[in-house]
């Protein structure tokens, strides 16, 4: 019988499983006939074999078009679709993954929006042992789809929304937490409503001066546009509401001065009056501006399916790096990582001087269990602008969330507290940060080191619960319990919701011996747990995922 390569793998795993029936007693040799009996033996013998042998590698390079080398590329191996390994190539492009059980893989990699074809390799074959030669000649890369192509129809659809039944996603439900909190922080990260309003550079005048134009003449269209403006740019979007009314009926044909009337009633509150203004103002000049604007409108307003359609349209009528940001932090915020991925890279790509399309694009990535590569991101987003502080809050909280430490991130947080060295967060962060670049075994120079960074975190904010509660367990290691608890204690006098912190403290006064307090402080750990799962199942529910589709083909557009 002649075995097709790639077929050897499965064939081995039907055999192992013949063989362990037949010593079970469940299957008996008469079975086959005797003339299929000395066949079978020699079948699993081969197996056994097969199982004997040792673990496999898998190498091989990228390169661009050109053929030369890429380091820092992220080459991905899938086995059935499922199991998945990242590796990172080194100065030369070589990469390697070594320990692998026998099996048919998938291989891939990409960097700054290239990708290669996918390549399916059997190490256990001839072919199979040779290295890989993989090349960046792809524009784009998603998990299910083609490249994101910008052009009049897109590759995929916002069709539907779903409740969120199954969060989804990679590693421990702390990884899955800290990616929420990512995502709700990158649409954070837009400019406020008034950085919208028209600024036109002219001189600045008082609220005074201002007022006292317009009551001179409550006819001159241009002093009730300032003062409105003035107001729109102060957040006092009441105070702008009755200015601008004014000037747009005094002049219904500039469009500026009804999208500034539609954001005052907006910021003010009034979303269905904003929405009124805001058709007025397609029905008048059907632009990008009106598209953006609906579409931040029909979020809050709890649409997200015509927000995500209106903010797309805004992308195709004016590829802006604020409406790519929008696009992309709506698909973001309804969990379609893999899409809002595409457009962050897209921004990035045709802006690649914007901090916060590249923090985006991180977050995204982190999304996507792409760890190494959202630390890249955001690496660079905080060269751009090193006195930016949100690259490098990401960067610390994907840090610690990540499963093992992420490569530049020690470097530009080490920066970051230079930089701001009163900042209780930089404090913390890079505290985490060395402690985990060490691992397991911390050295007494790397524990003093931390030591000094989390107090003064806490010196600096004494409600940096966090900070207390690494302290604490760092005194933990040092097996000095007594003053853990203190430590603890502080933490949970800073924040008494800190679950973690509760049963941290209940494990330090069982060491003392201190058991009923132990119970107590365990009891509270398993309350505060239970009230923490269903808000954040509360919050997961309320929070609609888009349904994509792709080529005709619903597709899940979160990572599994």
């Amino acid at each position: 019988m002649k075995v097709r390569p790639g077929k050897a793998a499965q064939m081995a795993v039907k055999l192992r499983s013949w063989r362990a029936r037949w010593h079970s007693g469940r299957i008996a040799l008469l079975d086959f006939g005797r003339a299929a009996v000395g066949i079978l033996l020699l079948l699993f013998w081969m197996s056994a074999a097969a199982a004997q042998q040792g673990p496999v590698i898998i190498q091989g390079t990228v390169r661009d078009r050109a053929g030369a080398p890429v380091s820092d590329a992220s080459v991905r191996l899938e086995q059935d679709g499922n199991s998945r390994q990242q590796a990172m190539t080194k100065a030369n492009g070589s990469f390697t993954f070594a320990g692998l059980a026998s099996g048919v893989y998938v291989v891939s990699a990409e960097k700054s929006g290239q990708r290669s074809a996918a390549i399916t390799v059997n190490p256990d074959a001839p072919e199979g042992k040779e290295q890989l030669a993989l090349t960046l000649d792809l524009a784009g890369s998603t998990k299910d789809a083609p490249p994101m192509e910008f052009a009049d129809t897109p590759n995929f659809t916002i069709a539907a929304v779903t409740d969120w039944t199954a969060a989804g996603g990679h590693g421990s439900d702390a990884v899955l937490r800290t990616s929420e909190a990512l995502n709700r922080e990158t649409v954070a990260l837009k400019p406020s409503s008034s950085g919208t309003a028209s600024v036109s550079g002219e001189p600045a005048e008082s609220e005074s001066a201002l007022k006292a134009a317009v009551v001179r003449n409550p006819a001159d269209v241009e002093a009730n546009r300032k003062l409105g403006e003035f107001y729109l740019r102060a957040n006092r979007f009441q105070d702008a509401i009755p200015p601008l009314r004014a000037a747009s009926k005094l002049d219904p044909n500039r469009s500026q001065t009804e999208y500034d009337l539609a954001l005052a009633l907006e910021g003010s509150g009034d979303r269905a009056g904003a929405g009124e203004q805001v058709a007025k103002l397609q029905a008048r000049n059907d632009n990008a501006d009106a598209h953006r604007l609906a579409g931040e409108l029909d979020e809050k307003l709890g649409d997200p399916l015509a927000a995500v359609h209106e903010l797309e349209r805004a992308v195709r009528e004016d590829p802006s790096e604020r409406n790519y940001f929008e696009w992309g932090s709506e698909l973001l915020l309804h969990r379609a990582v893999w899409q809002a991925k595409d457009v962050f890279s897209a921004g990035v790509k045709a802006y690649p001087k914007s901090v916060r399309m590249l923090t985006a694009l991180g977050a995204a990535l982190f999304a996507g269990a792409l760890y190494d590569e959202a630390a890249q991101r955001l690496c660079q987003a905080s060269d751009l602008n090193p006195a930016d502080p949100e690259p490098y809050l990401f960067m610390g909280k994907i840090e610690i969330s990540a499963p093992n430490p992420l490569a530049c991130v020690d470097q530009k947080l080490a920066r970051f507290v230079e930089l701001r060295p009163d900042d209780p967060l930089a404090n913390y962060y890079y505290a985490m940060t060395v402690w985990k670049q060490k691992g397991q075994s911390i050295d007494p120079a790397t524990s003093q080191r931390v030591e000094e960074l989390l107090i003064k975190a806490v010196t600096l904010d004494p409600q940096c619960g966090e900070a207390y509660l690494q302290l604490g367990v760092l005194e933990s290691t040092r097996q000095d319990y007594a003053k853990a608890i203190g430590y603890y204690t502080k933490a949970i006098q800073a924040n008494p919701q800190m679950s973690n912190a509760h049963y941290r403290l209940g494990v330090a006064y069982d060491r003392v011996g201190d058991k009923e307090s132990a119970k107590k402080e365990f009891q509270l750990h398993d309350e505060i747990e239970k009230q923490q799962a269903a808000l954040v199942d509360k919050q997961r529910r309320e929070v609609k995922q888009f349904l994509v589709v792709v080529n005709g083909k619903t597709t899940d557009s979160s990572p599994q």
